[in-house]
């Protein structure tokens, strides 16, 4: 059994300096940061490199990948040789990656940055958890948890304001190379942090590593390529078929097998007396899986939204990036307030209680903002969509990580940060894949409707262009594309008509099934602890549980 504690209910110790929290706080920041500009980036990716917005997508995927997959590994690093040893390792690693990322000339070295990055953030993630974990106890420590949460929030806001401007004024580029900058500010305050001196004792699980890697990598990999490979039989641009099969969804079924492999093997590693890579006993209650789930359905959400809204405003209304900054900036700011203030009311409701209000606040944003969304992401109607969906993502992510951080003792407090790394790094990984090849492939499905259902757009016309290969382009760029071919004007406007119109149901759609999923979310909600802290759970909480408080 886990020993646990409610959240909130914590005996007061004395107080110890935040000026440690600083350098705790700038490292999850610098990796939020990295992650939340590339969407605002998109645009000056695009044009630089020449690809699709799905490359810079893959740049995500690539980051998330890495950070699920060998999270677990950082985390068993950490407990080895000492947070804070790995935790310097892995802000210097990252501060090489940076200086990839700002000078890289191709989209290949930009998505083997990202790929650097994760590696590096599979270390970092971790042993924020485990660092907080040794400068802070008590009430100090769930106020830390907290901030942690805050930052990741504070850092999206900051990389779309600051993206916003510099990408409009002088380039990408210079986004990233701030991080150059304040990897090193990072490193230098890290020599304020307790020093911890690790367990030699600690072992590896390298059967353990490869099954949960591979699982992961698999998963989000097969996600990314749906689109491209094919949902269900292989498209022409598939590496290979099995018996006309896409490769991609195999993948993901192939991870999925891999997943239950590890937690078999896990089991069996712990059973035996062995250090397993990650301590099932950070999940062995129904509300510390539901916290998971739940985790993962939020996360995945906000990625998603986060890839469709840079996508419509850069590359379909193609405006700069300082409107991508200022149309998402209600959104990131509510976010980071409700991250923040969720805290202050744990004392009034309990943790299932906000779950459920959180998910259901979640799926009536999407909703409303599938019915109101038009090509101007400025309407009033949809910043009040965006403002209560972040009330209820701000609230959700702060609340869930402290049911899992609360519910395990200070000496797994490595495996709870790689357990929420892997969760929340591989639901950004699927997110945004999704929302990737579920838009285009919405996108391609009603665009070839529109063209087959017009006569003006003759079937000479449609032999000149690339029907196979639909993505999303602004009007600007179609009629680019169509002056290289015998349209009239007559033709070209309507294609362009048939375009705008494809987009605009394609992100509709797209939202609704976005709304789905949240209310769907409602479900492991539903089973996250129902007491106040301070409260003693009932016998039925606790059956329900097999924890005791």
């Amino acid at each position: 059994m886990t020993q646990t504690i409610s959240i909130g209910g914590i005996h007061e110790e004395e107080r110890a300096s935040w000026i440690p929290m600083i350098a705790i706080a700038l490292g999850q920041m610098i990796m939020s940061f990295n992650v939340a500009s590339l969407p605002v980036a998109m645009g000056g990716m695009v044009k630089s490199f020449g690809v699709p917005p799905t490359t810079v997508a893959t740049g995500i995927v690539a980051y998330s990948m890495l950070v699920a997959g060998f999270v677990m590994l950082g985390a068993k690093l950490a407990q080895r040789y000492g947070a804070l040893q790995v935790f310097r390792a892995a802000v210097g690693l990252f501060f090489i990656s940076q200086v990839m990322m700002t000078f890289s000339p191709t989209a290949v070295v930009m998505i083997t940055a990202q790929a650097l990055c994760g590696a590096a953030g599979a270390v970092i993630v971790p042993s924020l958890v485990a660092l907080i974990a040794e400068n802070y106890t008590g009430r100090q420590q769930a106020t830390a948890v907290g901030a942690l949460g805050s930052a990741r929030a504070a850092a999206g806001v900051l990389a779309f304001i600051i993206g916003g401007v510099l990408g409009t004024y002088i380039g990408w580029r210079p986004v990233f190379g701030i991080l150059i900058a304040v990897s090193a500010i990072v490193f230098f305050l890290s020599f304020r942090l307790r020093r911890d001196h690790g367990r030699p004792d600690v072992e590896i699980d390298l059967v353990g590593v490869i099954l949960a890697a591979a699982a992961i990598i698999l998963i989000s990999f097969g996600f990314n390529n749906l689109n491209r490979w094919g949902l269900a039989l292989a498209s022409p641009n598939a590496p290979f078929s099995f018996l006309g099969l896409s490769p991609a969804p195999i993948l993901i079924v192939v991870g999925i097998v891999l997943g239950q492999a590890f937690l078999m093997w896990t089991h069996r590693r712990q059973e035996a007396g062995k250090t397993p890579l990650l301590a099932l006993q950070v999940i062995d209650s129904p509300e510390e899986r539901a916290a998971v789930y739940a985790m993962f359905a939020v996360v995945a959400l906000e990625a998603a939204l986060n890839f469709s809204v840079p996508l419509y405003i850069q590359i379909v209304q193609g405006r700069s990036p300082i409107a991508t900054a200022v149309a998402m900036m209600p959104f990131n700011l509510t976010v980071f307030f409700a991250a923040m203030l969720i805290v202050h009311i744990y004392d009034r409701l309990t943790p299932r209680q906000i779950g459920r209000a959180g998910f259901i606040l979640c799926t009536v944003a999407l909703l409303w903002l599938a019915f109101v969304v038009r090509n101007d992401w400025s309407e009033v109607p949809v910043l009040l969509g965006l403002v209560v969906f972040g009330i209820g993502q701000g609230a959700l992510v702060t609340l869930l990580f402290n049911v899992l951080v609360t519910a395990s003792p200070k000496e797994l407090a490595g495996d709870v940060g790689s357990l929420r790394g892997t969760t929340n790094n591989l639901a950004a990984a699927v997110g945004t894949a999704v929302a990737g090849a579920l838009l285009v492939g919405l996108l391609s499905s009603i665009a070839l409707t529109g063209i087959a259902a017009s006569p003006k757009l003759t079937p000479e016309l449609q032999a000149q262009v690339d029907l196979d290969n639909i993505n999303f382009v602004s009007n600007d760029r179609l009629q680019t594309v169509l002056a290289d071919t015998s349209a009239s004007p007559a033709e070209v406007a309507e294609a362009v008509r048939v375009n705008t119109e494809a987009r605009l149901r394609a992100l509709k759609i797209g939202l609704l099934i976005m709304a789905a999923l949240a209310l769907v979310s409602i479900i492991p909600a539903g089973r996250l602890p129902n007491y106040r802290p301070g409260e003693i759970p009932s016998d039925e909480t606790a059956s329900e549980s097999g924890r005791t408080a």
